[in-house]
C-alpha cells in the first residue's frame, strides 16, 4: 500500500488478495530466513530463501488482514504443519502447484488418515519380521527314511 510515496508494507497486497488458495491445493511457500552468525566479535546477518512444500489443510479468516493458511507435509515419516499469515512480509512468494477437488473446507482429517497409514505400514513390517523360517530340505537316509539335514555351521 502506498500513501503519498511512502511504502507501508513490502507485500503486494492486491496480488495476495487475488491469490486463489483453497484447502486441497499443493503449494510451495518461499520464505525469507534471516540467520545471525557470530564472526570475529561481529554479528553478521545472512539472508536466504527456504521453500516449504505441502498440502493446504485450511484457510482461515479469508482475505482480511489477519488471514492465514495451514500447510502440511511429511518429512522423514513425521507430519510437519506450518501456519503462514497470508500477508506476512517474510513470505517471498506462494505458488499453487496442484489443485485437488475436495469436499471439505478444512482437511484436518488428513492428520488421522496419515497416522493410520503409517501404523498400517509398520504393522506389515513387523509381520514380515516374524514370518516363520522355511523348513530345511529332507534327504533320504540309508533305510529309505526321510531325514532332516542339520543346518550348516560356518
Amino acid at each position: 500500500m502506498r500513501i503519498m510515496g511512502i511504502t507501508i508494507s513490502s507485500v503486494n497486497i492486491e496480488e495476495r488478495r487475488a491469490l486463489d488458495l483453497r484447502a486441497g491445493d499443493s503449494v510451495r511457500v518461499t520464505q525469507k530466513i534471516t540467520e545471525r552468525v557470530m564472526e570475529k566479535d561481529k554479528v553478521k546477518e545472512k539472508k536466504r530463501l527456504q521453500a516449504f512444500e505441502g498440502l493446504v489443510l485450511a484457510r482461515k479468516h479469508g482475505r482480511e488482514a489477519g488471514g492465514s493458511f495451514t500447510v502440511r507435509r511429511m518429512l522423514q515419516g513425521v507430519g510437519v504443519e506450518r501456519i503462514f499469515p497470508l500477508y506476512a512480509p517474510t513470505i517471498e512468494k506462494i505458488e499453487v502447484l496442484k489443485r485437488a477437488k475436495v469436499r471439505r473446507a478444512k482437511l484436518y482429517h488428513i492428520r488421522r488418515k496419515a497416522a493410520k497409514e503409517i501404523r498400517r505400514a509398520m504393522r506389515h513390517e513387523r509381520l514380515a519380521e516374524r514370518a516363520p523360517q522355511p523348513a530345511p530340505p529332507l534327504r533320504q537316509g540309508s533305510a529309505g527314511q526321510a531325514v532332516a539335514e542339520a543346518p550348516a555351521t560356518a
